[in-house]
C-alpha cells in the first residue's frame, strides 16, 4: 500500500498576505491504482476562522432574549448559537477541504467522495480530523497515439441496404396479420414461455410477443439457435430447449446452470408494411416523399457505420495501448459503474441511428457481459480522458445541443424534452464523456494510418427480451415508450 503524507502549511503565500487556502495536513493512501483513502486534519486556526465569520455574519440578525435583534453581546451570541453555528461550518470546512485536497494533489476523482458526514464532529478544542475513500483515474504515462495503424469499417449504402433497414425501422408501424402457414424468420409470435430448473418451475409463465430471428437474448442468456428452433412450427406447437445462464445471474442460486425452457406458440403473425401516404409519411416524421424518407434511412446507415467506426478505432486505440491501461480495477467499482455505463452506451445507441430492437439486444448482451464491459469501458475511458486533457479536448454547448437532437431524432421526441429527461436522469456527465471520447478519437484518427476493411453491419440478428428468464432480479431497462416522462422515449408499438 503506498501512503504519501503531505503538510500543505509549507507552502502557503507570506504569512502578511490575507489567504483563504486552509491550512492542511493530508495523507493518502493507494489501496489500489483507482482507489485512495484520504485523512485529513483540519489546523484549529482554520475552525476558529470559520466561526469567527459565521458569528460575525450572525450579529447583525441574532435574536437573544432581553436585547434588541442584533445588539445583543457577542460573547452571548456565541454561547447561544454555538452548536447551531458549529453544524453549519463543519459542512462548509469538510467540502472546502476536499475540494482543496482534490485540486492541489490533482486525484482525477471518477466519483463522489464517500464520507459519512454525521459521523463527524467539530471539536470545541484543536484540530478536527476526518477521512473519506475516493475512486479515482488511475496514474499512468501515456505512450504516443500519433501515428496508429487503424482498421477502417467502409461501406457504400444501396437501395437493398435501404430496403432491409427500411422494414426495420417501420416495424413498429405495419399491421401483423393472422398466419396458419408454418412459422419463418421475421414473423411475429406471441408464445407463452415457462422456466424450470431440475424439474421445478421458476417463477410464472409469462406471454411475449417477438420477431422470429436467428438468437433470442434474455437478460442472463441467449438462445443462439432460436430461429431454427422456431422455424417450421405453427400455433399450438410446443417448442422445449435450454439455456445456459450466465455467471452472475440475477438469481444467484441459478447462475452459471443450465435450465430448460418451454415455448407454447399461442399465435403467429406475418408483418405487412404500411402504405407510404402522406399521412403515414407525415405521422412518422413530416417526411415530405419516400424518397425523403428514404434520405433518412440512408442518413441513419450512415450515423450506423461512423458507429462502428469509432467502435473499431476506440478498441483498437485501447489495445494498442494496453501497457498504459494495466490497472486492477476494484469489482465494487465496476459494479457501481456497470448501471451508468449500460445507460450511456444506449444513449449512443440512439444517437447514432440504431433501431429499438437493436438497442434491447445490445443492452442484454452488456447485461450478460457486464463486469468486463464495464472493465473494458472505463479503462478506455481513462485514456481517452488522459488525451483529452493534454490536448485541451472539451464538450461545447452547441455539441450538447447536437447529440440531445439526434436522440430527439431517433425516438421521435423532442429535444427539450430529451434534454429535460437526460438532466432529470443525471446523465448529463455521461453525455459530456460521450462527446469528449468521440472528439479524442476523432483526433487520433487524424494522425493514424489507415488500412480499409469492408463494413459488416450489426444488428437484426437478435430478438431480446427485457427479462431475467432464470429469475431474480427485474430492474427495468431504460428504455422506455414514447410520451413517459420519466425515460428517454421509444417509438410505441402499432400493431
Amino acid at each position: 500500500m503506498a501512503s504519501e503524507e503531505l503538510n500543505e502549511a509549507d507552502t502557503l503565500e507570506d504569512p502578511g498576505a490575507e489567504s483563504t487556502e486552509l491550512h492542511l495536513d493530508v495523507e493518502i493512501d493507494s489501496p489500489s491504482a483507482c482507489q485512495r483513502h484520504i485523512t485529513v486534519t483540519v489546523a484549529r486556526e482554520d475552525i476558529d476562522r470559520y466561526l469567527d465569520d459565521a458569528f460575525s455574519e450572525m450579529m447583525g440578525t441574532a435574536n437573544v432574549p432581553g436585547f434588541r435583534v442584533g445588539r445583543a453581546p457577542r460573547k452571548l451570541v456565541e454561547a447561544r448559537f454555538r452548536k447551531e453555528v458549529s453544524d453549519q461550518i463543519k459542512g462548509s470546512l469538510l467540502l472546502d477541504s476536499m475540494a482543496q485536497v482534490n485540486e492541489d494533489h490533482d486525484l482525477a476523482a471518477i466519483s463522489e467522495p464517500d464520507i459519512d458526514l454525521g459521523a463527524v464532529e467539530l471539536p470545541t478544542e484543536g484540530p478536527l480530523t476526518f477521512e473519506f475513500d475516493l475512486e479515482v483515474r488511475p496514474e499512468f504515462d501515456l505512450p504516443d497515439w500519433k501515428g496508429l495503424k487503424i482498421e477502417r469499417p467502409t461501406a457504400e449504402f444501396g437501395d437493398s441496404d435501404i430496403d432491409e433497414q427500411l422494414v426495420r425501422v417501420l416495424a413498429n408501424y405495419g399491421k401483423r396479420v393472422p398466419s396458419q402457414d408454418p412459422i419463418a424468420l421475421g414473423d411475429y409470435i406471441t408464445m407463452r414461455i415457462t422456466a424450470s430448473s431440475e424439474g421445478k418451475a421458476i417463477g410464472e409463465g409469462v406471454e411475449e410477443t417477438v420477431c422470429v430471428r436467428p438468437s433470442l437474448s434474455f437478460r442472463d442468456g441467449t438462445i443462439e439457435e432460436f430461429g431454427k428452433l422456431i422455424d417450421g412450427h405453427k400455433t399450438g406447437d410446443t417448442v422445449k430447449t435450454s439455456i445456459a445462464l450466465i455467471d452472475d445471474a440475477p438469481n444467484a442460486d441459478l447462475a452459471g446452470k443450465e435450465i430448460q425452457i418451454e415455448f407454447e406458440i399461442l399465435d403467429v403473425k406475418k408483418f405487412e408494411l404500411p402504405e407510404m401516404n402522406s399521412e403515414f409519411l407525415s405521422q412518422l416524421g413530416n417526411f415530405e416523399s419516400e424518397g425523403d424518407l428514404r434520405d433518412a434511412i440512408k442518413d441513419s446507415l450512415q450515423r450506423q457505420l461512423d458507429y462502428q467506426q469509432q467502435q473499431r478505432a476506440r478498441q483498437q486505440i485501447t489495445q494498442l495501448l494496453t501497457a498504459a491501461a494495466d490497472w486492477e480495477l476494484p469489482p465494487e467499482m465496476l459494479k457501481r459503474q456497470s448501471g451508468r455505463e449500460l445507460e450511456r452506451k444506449i444513449m449512443e445507441l440512439r444517437r447514432s441511428g440504431f433501431p429499438e430492437a437493436d438497442i434491447q439486444a445490445h443492452a442484454n448482451e452488456l447485461r450478460q457481459n457486464s463486469q468486463e464491459t464495464t472493465s473494458t469501458a472505463l479503462r478506455e475511458h481513462f485514456i481517452l480522458e488522459r488525451i483529452a486533457e493534454e490536448e485541451n479536448v472539451d464538450a461545447a454547448e452547441a455539441d450538447y445541443d447536437r447529440e440531445i437532437s439526434l436522440i430527439a431524432m431517433q425516438t421521435g421526441d423532442t429535444p427539450r424534452r430529451v434534454r429535460a429527461q437526460i438532466e432529470k436522469k443525471g446523465l448529463m456527465d455521461s453525455l459530456r464523456n460521450q462527446i469528449v471520447e468521440r472528439r479524442v478519437i476523432d483526433l487520433v484518427l487524424e494522425h493514424a494510418k489507415f488500412k480499409d476493411v469492408n463494413f459488416e453491419g450489426e444488428g437484426g440478428t437478435t430478438e431480446a427480451i427485457d427479462m431475467a428468464i432464470g429469475g431474480g432480479e427485474q430492474n427495468e431497462i431504460p428504455v422506455a415508450a414514447h410520451g413517459q416522462e420519466e425515460e428517454l422515449a421509444a417509438p410505441k408499438d402499432h400493431t
